[in-house]
């Protein structure tokens, strides 16, 4: 009998730094995915700003992150929350990706990919980015997971440590989300 291929989740995360806290929220779903999906980590820190003049022919970076979006089966998102919104990187490749990928084409790497989010912050846990985000993905054409989507509230210990500490209710809440997008990968 033919093993039946494994799905692969792909990570975008939306702070590029190295102790990420929101990385680390998904260092700990990539656990919860081990054995049950594949997960990728999507490298983008090379992508040019989004502008029309440099639209086409497309830039080697740009082509690379629509092509591993597009080989994916799933996107998942985390990311903090910068002025009460989404990360300018962060949305710099929502932007490209949102983008037709030829001249004329109505086509994007983004519209109907299974997606879904995860935000961490201060005491508002991101609720602005998870807004943004939201909208963002919605006007985009993602598919969004329909769950509700985790804020992890970052405390003063994770600031300073750069170690993040889960509550027991975003562990809970972190895994129906993981369940969720498990149900809708088959």
């Amino acid at each position: 009998m033919e093993a039946k291929p494994e799905k692969t989740v792909l990570f975008l995360c939306g702070s590029l730094r190295k102790k990420s806290l929101n990385r680390q929220v998904g260092e700990y779903v990539a656990k919860l995915l081990q054995g049950k999906a594949a997960v990728r980590w999507l490298a983008y820190d090379d992508l040019p700003y989004m502008n029309q003049d440099i639209e086409f022919p497309t830039p080697a970076p740009v082509r690379r992150v629509r092509g591993e979006v597009q080989e994916a089966d799933a996107l998942w998102l985390f990311s903090p929350e910068y002025n009460h919104g989404i990360p300018a990187v962060l949305k710099n490749c929502l932007d490209w990706l949102s983008r037709p990928v030829a001249p004329g084409s109505t086509d994007t790497a983004i519209a109907g990919k299974l997606t879904l989010f995860s935000c961490a912050g201060g005491g508002a846990k991101a609720r602005y980015c998870a807004a943004d985000l939201a909208e963002t993905l919605s006007c985009i054409r993602a598919d969004v997971v329909e769950t509700v989507h985790v804020q992890v509230a970052l405390t003063r210990h994770d600031y300073t440590t750069d170690e993040l500490v889960l509550a027991p209710a975003e562990e809970t809440a972190l895994q129906a989300q993981a369940w969720a997008l498990l149900d809708r990968l088959g």
